[in-house]
């Protein structure tokens, strides 16, 4: 990501990527970015009524929504964004443990970083550190329009 990043790098790219998040999904459900170094991103959700599915817990997609934010973000970190666009072509995720409460913390690290193509594994655990799901996001790296 960085190489060697100082507190000022880290609290630049956090503003610019937050600064990504107004009227947008990412915005409804109250993700942030809370973290950036040399090889990874994270960002955090709070998890109550407002992500749960009917049965009182943390809906599948809202979690597949932050696994994507975090990854694509963490790819637009490595393009020159004035001539490229991300933007996911796969996302697998299994979830390994229900959560109804408290927050949530995605965290993404390259697989592979090509010229045209990105892997990314996302793992999202609890504050206590237990996983809740993990994820494979590929990107791809096009030329703007």
């Amino acid at each position: 990501m960085l190489p060697n990043p100082t507190i000022m790098d880290k609290l630049n790219v956090l503003k610019k990527l937050n600064a990504l998040l107004p009227n947008t999904l990412m915005q409804t459900l109250d993700i942030k970015f809370i973290d950036v170094g040399e090889d990874f991103v994270t960002a955090r959700m709070p998890v109550g009524p407002k992500v749960h599915q009917p049965y009182g817990i943390l809906h599948g997609g809202a979690t597949a929504a932050l696994a994507e934010t975090v990854g694509s973000c963490a790819s637009a970190l490595f393009v020159d964004n004035r001539s490229k666009v991300v933007k996911g072509i796969e996302l697998t995720i299994n979830h390994l443990r229900s959560k109804k409460e408290g927050t949530v913390y995605a965290t993404a690290k390259p697989v592979h970083q090509g010229k045209t193509t990105h892997l990314w594994e996302v793992k999202i655990v609890d504050e206590s550190g237990k996983l809740i799901s993990i994820c494979k996001l590929t990107n791809i790296i096009l030329d703007k329009d």
